[in-house]
């Protein structure tokens, strides 16, 4: 053999750092994973009489294509003769703004779980009711169909949808978008942390509430910094030399004072008035090998997703950009702006299907689309009335905060990696399977949570797992939802506003 060919072999081993600058390649078609990651929706709020719309006059119609399948949802007793101090009712397209746009459940770790009130799921009303003045008390029980979320109900119609998918915890965001980056609330420090009105943010170790990220000049929250420790998604990609990102809308600071620190004071109109546009659910900067404090730029546009300055914390153009330049990440994160995350109280169906639609018809004529996989969901169900019992995995028994069965505990078995007060899965929310290569107008049955989309990327690029009790290594697999040897690249091009088909 020739020298010219030996040392090419033999440079791995004599360098192990340039092993890695190969990235592994991907288990399947997909070479590009995007989770478009939104605001407090449970699956029965959506998607409850899926795929029957009431199509009153002068709405966007919906008609189901013949044979679409059926999901878990609401009919029969549940509309009649529900459980709850009231049952489930209908909120126009017209009162989407008027009533969404201002009211807002509970939904905080302990209430959720007294509502659920071991699986009978009967005291929504009582518990999660609205707080706020000029909200009916039954709001709770509230559900829009194909007439308001009209686009979501025609992706579901190309793509695929997932009826049994769950929150890993019960709880607000701030848990959801920590089991989206890592399956594992605890581990946080200070392991004991109330926010300045009381409510308990940090219990026994365990993330249960909303607290400032620690590594995040322009966290939402005010008190005190919580970090976590342990690994993340973004851990695991950066060890295997593969590119990845999370992009936020309004993470460029507004201005930067003298000591480095940043301001993120763009403002943006919602329901109630302005607000500030970027929303600081972004958990990765609650760990700090993936955090970036000062919200810098990427040194480059050829360096997004990769490790430099920025570290993988991004305004959400940077994505655009990406793109446009050839390297778009592996796998990306997208948090739009806090106007059209969907939360209520603020946001909307109508402003978050605005916004929703735009992303997914400029992904979909990407040249990578024929290579992307996106997953669309939301990181708690807000405490919308579902009427599916999640199975609890997982148990804990912390009488001041746990409240599932009996008033005082989430069973007795002993809790994944030890950990108190991470009882789930909680509610059910809803996923959405956008894809080449998602079997279209199909219903996925099977149990996943979401640990799941963090299963799928490790599973797709051989990343292994997070261990120290992550949900991930119990997660359900998401790969029924794909047909990887029958691709079908037609973009699916709706309408921003009123979420139908596009004019061609």
């Amino acid at each position: 053999m020739r020298v010219s060919m030996i040392v090419p072999l033999l440079l791995p081993a004599l360098f192990p750092a340039l092993a890695l600058a190969q990235p592994p390649t991907p288990n399947t078609p997909v070479e590009h994973v995007v989770i478009i990651f939104q605001e407090n929706q449970s699956f029965d709020h959506y998607f409850g009489t899926y795929p029957t719309a009431a199509n009153p006059p002068g709405e966007p119609p919906f008609q189901a294509a013949p044979g679409t399948p059926s999901v878990n949802g609401l009919g029969g007793a549940l509309l009649t003769k529900n459980p709850n101090l009231n049952a489930p009712f209908r909120i126009d397209r017209s009162e989407a703004k008027s009533l969404i746009g201002i009211c807002d459940n509970n939904h905080d770790y302990t209430p959720e779980q007294a509502a659920y009130d071991s699986g009978l799921l009967d005291q929504f009303v009582q518990l999660l009711g609205p707080s706020g003045g000029g909200c009916r008390p039954d709001f709770v029980m509230g559900y829009v169909d194909g007439n308001t979320v009209t686009a979501l109900w025609n992706y579901a119609q190309n793509f695929g949808l997932s009826d049994n998918h769950f929150g890993s915890t019960f709880g607000p965001s701030m848990p959801g978008a920590i089991n989206l980056a890592s399956g594992q609330t605890a581990g946080a420090t200070p392991p004991n942390v109330n926010s300045p009105g009381g409510s308990p943010w940090v219990a026994n170790g365990t993330m249960i509430g909303n607290p400032p990220a620690a590594f995040d000049d322009c966290a939402e929250e005010t008190g005190t910094l919580v970090q976590m420790t342990g690994k993340n998604i973004g851990d695991l990609l950066n060890a295997a030399g593969l590119t990845w990102g999370w992009f936020s809308d309004g993470f460029t600071p507004t201005e930067r004072l003298r000591n480095g620190t940043a301001v993120c004071g763009l403002l943006a109109e919602s329901d109630t008035g302005p607000i500030q546009v970027y929303d600081d659910p972004d958990p990765f900067d609650y760990y700090k090998s993936t955090s970036n404090p000062h919200h810098l730029p990427p040194s480059s546009v050829d360096m997004i997703g990769r490790t430099d300055s920025a570290n993988h914390q991004y305004e959400f153009d940077d994505f655009w950009a990406a793109a446009a330049n050839n390297n778009m990440p592996a796998v990306s994160f997208l948090r739009g702006s806090e106007v059209t995350d969907g939360h209520p109280g603020y946001s909307d169906p109508l402003l978050e299907q605005g916004y929703l639609v735009t992303v997914l018809n400029r992904l979909q004529q990407l040249p990578q689309w024929s290579s992307t996989a996106v997953f669309l969901t939301w990181d708690d169900s807000d405490g919308w009335y579902d009427h599916q019992m999640p199975p609890i995995i997982n148990h804990s028994q912390d009488p001041a905060h746990d409240a599932l069965v009996g008033g005082n505990s989430c069973g007795s078995s002993t809790p994944l990696g030890g950990f108190p007060d991470r009882c789930g899965y909680g509610p059910r929310i809803p996923l959405l399977i956008i894809s080449p290569f998602a079997k279209p107008n199909f219903v996925l049955h099977s149990t996943n949570d979401m640990s799941s989309l963090i299963r799928f990327i490790e599973d797709n690029w051989n990343l292994g797992r997070i261990g120290e009790g992550s949900f991930d290594a119990v997660a359900g697999s998401l790969s029924d939802a794909f047909d990887f040897e029958h691709p079908h690249n037609q973009p699916v091009l709706l309408d921003a506003n009123t979420g139908e088909p596009a004019a061609q």
